[in-house]
Parts: structure tokens; sequence; C-alpha cells
């Protein structure tokens, strides 16, 4: 009855495609902070002999740079647990279609305000760019994770997460390493252009993995209970929601308020304090996703297999710690403290997210990666801003003190993660257990047990 769909070469074909949702949408997220410098020149210039013109910088200010990240965050903030709803009421076809347009609409609107420089348009198009552009990339990444939590439900769960996470960082990688030489070569207006267009290989990818994941269903003979359980849905059902998912999703957030808004303003950061070129400054700053890059895909296999996501959760956010000590007392060679942060934040993203599957119900796991995604961009909104507001007074030691607040956070992730531990000891701890372990525990044969996850009553 199922045919092909339940071998590893359908699941693997639909994670190809699922991988390259978001590929075009992270090499747009991450554009500004490698044109950070051009963005903020002022391009104006006086016709004096020893003048220099930045004739394709846009001249703006620190705050509205940072406000280009903080509105995406909030966007996604608001929108995400709409998106998490629609998507569990709709289906991951109709999601995946719509918001990877909007994705290319955004970049595009984003790309043409810098033809209005210099005008009172350019800042208010860019920003509303952003908006729309936020309101596709963070719903998007939630129709992926659905994807991925269904088709590798007790299977190789870890490692597609992985999976997903290096394509998505593949896109940050090329940007760190292309962005700068492409405006060079093109000037920025048709840079960013470039960008918009890779964002509609993510609504190429959304038309196939739609028809891939709904004749899976259809398939498996599950489409129509699919259906029905999914409109049975209420938003009010997240009050059943668990406290082991409550501290995950906080684990979340404080630990991405210390990598996201550091990556935003790594390159200038690198620069300023080094004394790097931009080229060279965006070679370091991205160095945290050539990490994540390499070695997501294996650190999620190698969970799917031993488990302990719970240990390593406190793990990772202990040992990111000395990465924001050295970035604001030392001298340190930065590339140093990017890698290191490649690394932790690598092992974050494979034991944090691929725990939220385990602790909530499959049929609202929409839902669930919704209001996590929403905690983590309002953390993220208004650290840019805090960041921002630090930078903008200009003093001899504001980015100290901006690494001081990431440190902040960094601690504040630590304390979540203990709690989580602590109370999923008190339950059995299933955030530990590995795949062994797991199926030993397990009543029901391993065949259904994904096919049982995903069906089970919301209020189980």
């Amino acid at each position: 009855m199922c045919g092909d769909v339940e071998k590893p070469i359908y699941r693997f074909t639909v994670l190809f495609f699922n991988c390259l949702l978001t590929f075009g949408s992270y090499y747009c997220f991450d554009m500004p902070s490698v044109l950070q410098d051009q963005m903020e020149k002022d391009w104006h210039c006086n016709k004096t002999e020893n003048a220099t013109c930045c004739t394709d910088c846009l001249g703006m200010s620190p705050s509205d740079y940072n406000l280009l990240y903080a509105v995406y965050s909030w966007t996604n903030a608001f929108v995400v647990i709409f998106a998490g709803v629609f998507i569990d009421k709709y289906g991951n076809q109709i999601g995946a279609l719509l918001f990877s347009a909007f994705c290319v609409i955004g970049s595009c609107v984003f790309a043409l305000g810098t033809h209005y420089r210099g005008t009172d348009y350019m800042v208010p198009l860019m920003l509303f760019g952003r908006l729309v552009f936020g309101a596709g990339n963070g719903s998007l990444t939630i129709v992926q994770n659905r994807i991925t939590s269904f088709w590798f439900a007790g299977k190789e769960l870890a490692l597609a997460f992985g999976f997903t996470l290096a394509f998505s960082r593949l896109g940050s990688v090329l940007n760190f390493f292309l962005t700068g030489h492409l405006t060079d070569a093109v000037g920025l207006k048709y840079t960013l252009w470039i960008g918009a267009g890779l964002c509609g290989l993510g609504f190429i990818s959304s038309v196939i993995v739609g028809c891939l994941d709904v004749h899976g269903f259809r398939k498996l003979g599950m489409l129509d209970l699919i259906n029905t359980q999914s409109k049975e849905m209420r938003i009010s059902d997240v009050k059943r929601f668990s406290l082991s998912y409550w501290l995950v999703i906080f684990t979340i957030m404080f630990f991405y308020n210390g990598v996201f808004p550091f990556v935003a303003d790594a390159s200038k950061f690198i620069g300023d304090k080094y004394d790097f070129d931009d080229n060279t400054a965006a070679y370091i700053a991205g160095a945290v996703y050539d990490v994540s890059l390499l070695l997501s895909p294996f650190l999620g296999g190698f969970i799917d297999i031993f488990g302990k996501r719970g240990i390593l959760c406190i793990a990772c956010s202990v040992l990111t710690l000395p990465v924001f000590g050295l970035l604001a007392f030392s001298r340190v060679h930065p590339l140093i403290s990017t890698i290191w942060l490649g690394i932790m934040y690598s092992v974050a993203a494979a034991s944090m997210w691929p725990s939220i599957p385990l602790v909530v119900s499959q049929a609202v796991i929409g839902t669930a990666m919704g209001i996590a995604t929403s905690l983590q961009m309002i953390g993220v909104g208004f650290s840019n801003l805090i960041v921002g507001e630090i930078l903008s007074n200009r003093s001899d030691r504001s980015w100290q003190y901006v690494m001081i607040y990431l440190f902040v956070n960094i601690a504040l992730c630590c304390v979540t993660s203990i709690a989580l531990n602590y109370f999923e000891m008190k339950r059995g701890g299933i955030l530990n257990l590995s795949r062994k372990e797991a199926k030993d525990l397990s009543d029901e044969g391993t065949e259904n047990r994904d096919t049982e996850t995903l069906v089970s009553p919301i209020n189980d």
C-alpha cells in the first residue's frame, strides 16, 4: 500500500528539497552584516583633494542598521505563532508556498529600497522589506521543521535537523564569503537583487517538497486522518504544553540572544577592534556559520544514537561563556572565538530544536515551533535594539559593553538548561535517552512509532 514512500530514499529526497527551502533566505538574512560598513558610511563627500567618496553607501545610522534586524525579529515574534497554527490547520504544502513567496517579495522590496538612497523613502522601504521577509522566513522554518519531524520521527530526527541547519548555514557561509566580492564587482544594489533571486530557489523547492509531502501522506493512507485532526487543533491547547517544553524554548531564546546579535555586528566589531579590512572581518565573523555547516549533520547523527540532549544544552551554554569573555577583555585573535562559538552553536542547534518534538504531540508541532520561534525572535529583537543603543553612544568601551550584555544572556541560558535537566530527571529524562533506551521503553513496535506519535490526540 505504502509503496516507495516508506523507503529511506523517499524521505531523504523529501529532506533534500526541504533543506533548499531556506538556503536562499538564509543567504539574504545576514547580507546586512557583511554590508554594514557600506550601509552606515555617508555617501556624500566634499570635492577636496584628499576626499574619498563612497558612491555606493547608504548613510544609515547604527540605530537604523540594527533596526533592520530588530524588525525582522519582531515580525517573526508576532507572525510565527499564527503561522504555526495556520500550518497545523492547512498543511505543509500551502504553508511552504505562501511563506516562501513572502521571502521573495520581502527581499525584492528590501533591494528596491536602496534605489531611493538619499530620500525619505529608503529606510521605510528597506524596513518594510525586512518585515515581509521576516514574516516569510521564520514561518518557512516552521514548515521545514514540521516536515522533518514527520518524516524522520523515531528514525534519524537529529541528523535530519542537522542537515536542514547545514543547508541553511551554507547560505549564510556563502554570504560571508561572496557578498563582499559581489559588491566590489557589481555594487551594493545589484548584490541585493542577486540575494533576492536566490530566494526564488526556495519558492521552487516549496512546490516540489509540498507535492512530495502530500503524495507521501496519501500513499501512507494518512492524509484524511491528519487533515481531520489538524482542524480540531485549538490555540487554547498551548495551555497543555509541559514545563519541559517551556524550559526548552527559554533555553533556546537566551542562547540565540547571545549568538544572533553578535553575528549581526561581528564584521564591524572585528574590523574596529582588531583592525582588519572589511572582507577579512567578514570571513572571521562567518566562521561561526562555517563550523556549523560542517558539524551540524555529524552532531545530529551522534545525538540520534547517544541522546543526552538536555546535558548537551548545559554543556554548550557553559562553554560559550568564555567566548564573550575573550572578546570583551582580551586581544586574542577573534578567529579563535568565532570558531569556538560556531562549535557551541552547532551543539545547541542539534540538541535544543530536536528536543521540541519529544515534549509535545506531533499534531501540534507547527504551533509548538511557532511559539518557540516567536519567543526566540522577541528576545533577539530586543537584544538587537539594546546593542544598537549601546553602539549609538559611541563610547570607547561600547563594544566591551555589548560583549558583556551577550555574556549575561548566555549565563541565563545556563540557568534555564540546568532547570530543564532537573525537571526532566524527575519525569524520567526523555531528552537524555539514547535511541536504544527509548526503544526499550516503548510499548509499541518500532515500525509504528512515528505514525502513532504523529496522530496521537492533542490532549494526551
